[in-house]
């Protein structure tokens, strides 16, 4: 057969199929979306839920998400910068000691997050005496989500060209200096839509925190600020049912009367959360990398 009329015909298959994913996810977040938004309203996005009652909201679960995601990364964040640094600029890339590492991060990478939960009610809830708390739910998280902030922070700096780091040790630059004004810097656009990626995964992350983080969202005092009472908003010793949790619990025990309907718009606020995530990381990185290159 001609190469030309092959060359076409491979083409196009691969046109097709990229054509197929892409209407199999347009159907499934149109019919999440068009199911979801009619039951959106500012009453559903800051009211309460209620048990064996119609009318009740997901105000609660939804600042339980934020804030666990804010606690999760703080914890994570400057793990995996740290790990990131170390295994592309320091560590010998040779060494047993490195391969085992990599090896770890592949493995903590492949865990399905069901066994993450598990491993974070044992140790974190149960072994440390946490309970079911946001500080569970964070450190079960930061399990979950480090393996793929690590890599993508070496991958990040590994981008970096080696004329960089070349000009930064010919300026007098010590290698942590150069790493730290010259490296870190220019690999910044990739650290942050790294990181902007891992917060939508982190933010519609269910099945680790079931086990960790609780399924019941107390009442909270909005007056209240002290960070160890239960009732206090920024307290992480209290259990924090988050968004994604109370879609499965709405589902799967049946207690609220209008359930389908609050399942589907809470669904669709999920949803709309991890495109902006998502839309967000491509701006942001375009927007630190045009800034850094003036371009």
């Amino acid at each position: 057969m001609n190469p030309k009329k092959v060359d076409k015909i491979a083409t196009n298959i691969l046109y097709g199929i990229s054509g197929i994913i892409v209407v199999i996810l347009a159907s499934l977040l149109l019919y999440i979306l068009v199911r979801g938004l009619p039951h959106i309203s500012w009453h559903f996005l800051t009211s309460q839920s209620k048990a064996y009652e119609v009318g009740g909201g997901i105000g609660i679960q939804l600042f339980n998400s934020i804030f666990l995601l804010i606690i999760t990364m703080i914890i994570s964040f400057p793990l995996s910068l740290g790990a990131g640094i170390y295994l592309s600029e320091y560590a010998n890339q040779n060494s047993w000691l490195t391969n085992l590492v990599r090896t770890a991060i592949e493995i903590l990478s492949s865990l399905p997050s069901v066994v993450v939960g598990l491993f974070g009610f044992l140790i974190f809830v149960v072994q440390l005496g946490y309970g079911f708390s946001i500080i569970s739910g964070a450190l079960a998280l930061t399990v979950f989500n480090l393996p793929l902030m690590t890599r993508n922070v070496e991958e990040s700096l590994k981008a970096v060209h080696h004329t960089q780091r070349e000009g930064g040790l010919a300026l007098g630059l010590s290698r942590w200096e150069t790493v730290l004004h010259v490296i870190v810097p220019e690999a910044l656009p990739g650290i942050i839509t790294g990181v902007v990626l891992s917060s939508g995964r982190i933010f519609g992350e269910a099945a680790a925190l079931i086990y960790t983080a609780g399924q019941s969202a107390p009442a909270l005092n909005w007056s209240n600020w002290n960070p160890m009472s239960v009732s206090s908003p920024i307290s992480i010793f209290r259990q924090a049912e988050t968004l994604a949790v109370h879609i499965w619990k709405v589902n799967g025990e049946g207690t609220v009367p209008d359930g389908a309907a609050v399942s589907a718009g809470a669904s669709a606020v999920l949803i709309i959360f991890v495109l902006l995530f998502n839309f967000g990381a491509r701006f942001i990185g375009k927007k630190i990398h045009s800034k850094l290159t003036a371009s």
